[in-house]
């Protein structure tokens, strides 16, 4: 019988600064410092808190922490939200060209995701076609939020980005939603990390309020969801959305009523809730099945080493376990099962490939 697996979900990889192009520099697009001591960007710039926000150092760490195989999202920074076209299209391309190369050169490893930038749609069908059918990746990596052609900030699962759910179904799509750039068209000083503890958390709930109001789960059977940080704010704000729906119908006419949502098979979320109060709260909504792990490592609001949280990778499940939260069977499925069923739904063949390629 073989071992249960770790499989992480939701994890970032940074390149090295070598390996980051000039230009993106140059634009003030994103870039990491010779020292590797920062990230940035014009006007920006954020401490490399870990040193396995790097390729060799993630593979010791992942060893380390007996971590089999990773889920490698795209960088936040890099939506190109609010650059120009040609510039954010070389941004995008470079992010997937890099992961698509540290999929294929660890494939053991690692499973890599590509972006692409909603407001230009037509170019945005052709990066999917091109990262799944020339680079061979099926993970697609959308922000929660995004800025529109005319400088109107929208949410992912607006009407309009209907092509690219049309592609992620007949690709078998698995679908990141991933929260940033609040600051940018929420109208409050960027103070207190607000930005990151709170309205990325209002800005899932959002996405996945309009996910569930269009039925996309059930008009696109072969793209499955996951949203990031647990869809948190999601969670607690269910029965308020349920309410207001059956309040006021008037608001809602030709929606999908969001009962019909909760448990779906092809809505998933990630385990990084931080606490089992909201870990509980988020398996009774949705059932243990529709949860995967997710580390978001090596991010300092991911599960890593700190003393000072006495916290360590895994800890959330390893702490819902002896609180009977969850069973042994629900453990191994949100470590192993349920990752491979968000990336692969009933491709069977795709899951024991990767299973065979992890254990060699």
């Amino acid at each position: 019988m073989k071992r249960k697996l770790r499989i992480n979900g939701h994890s970032h990889l940074l390149p090295y600064p070598e390996e980051i192009p000039e230009f993106m520099r140059e634009k003030g697009i994103f870039w990491v410092d010779k020292e590797r001591k920062f990230m940035l960007q014009k006007g920006w710039k954020r401490p490399v808190t870990d040193s396995s926000f790097f390729l060799n150092e993630k593979l010791s760490w992942m060893e380390r922490n007996k971590i089999d195989h990773a889920v490698v999202l795209n960088l936040s920074q890099l939506y190109g939200n609010g650059l120009r076209v040609e510039e954010m299209k070389k941004a995008l391309r470079f992010q997937n060209d890099f992961n698509a190369r540290v999929q294929h050169d660890h494939p053991d490893k690692f499973t890599c995701g590509f972006v692409v930038h909603p407001g230009f749609i037509r170019s945005a069908c052709w990066e999917i076609e091109r990262c799944v059918e020339t680079l061979g990746m099926r993970l697609l990596c959308l922000p929660t939020h995004y800025m529109d052609t005319i400088g109107t900030w929208r949410c992912i699962f607006d009407e309009e980005n209907e092509p690219l759910f049309e592609l992620a179904n007949k690709y078998n799509l698995a679908v990141e939603i991933h929260p940033y750039d609040g600051e940018k068209f929420i109208n409050l000083a960027n103070t207190a990390w607000r930005f990151h503890l709170i309205w990325m958390l209002a800005q899932c709930a959002d996405a996945y309020h309009f996910l569930t109001l269009n039925g996309y789960q059930e008009k696109f059977p072969n793209m499955r969801t996951c949203f990031a940080h647990g869809g948190q704010l999601a969670q607690i704000n269910l029965g308020r959305r349920i309410q207001g729906f059956d309040g006021r119908p008037d608001l809602f006419e030709g929606k999908h009523h969001p009962r019909k949502a909760v448990g779906h098979k092809n809505i998933f979320f990630d385990t990084l809730v931080h606490d089992t109060s909201g870990l509980e709260l988020l398996i009774r909504n949705h059932g243990s099945k529709q949860v995967l792990m997710g580390l978001d490592d090596p991010y300092p609001l991911g599960e890593m080493e700190s003393d000072a949280q006495s916290s360590y990778p895994g800890k959330i499940l390893d702490l819902a376990m002896e609180k009977n939260i969850i069973s042994q069977k629900d453990f191994d499925a949100i470590w192993e099962d349920n990752v491979l069923q968000w990336l692969f739904g009933e491709d069977t063949l795709g899951k024991e490939q990767l299973i065979n390629r992890i254990l060699n």
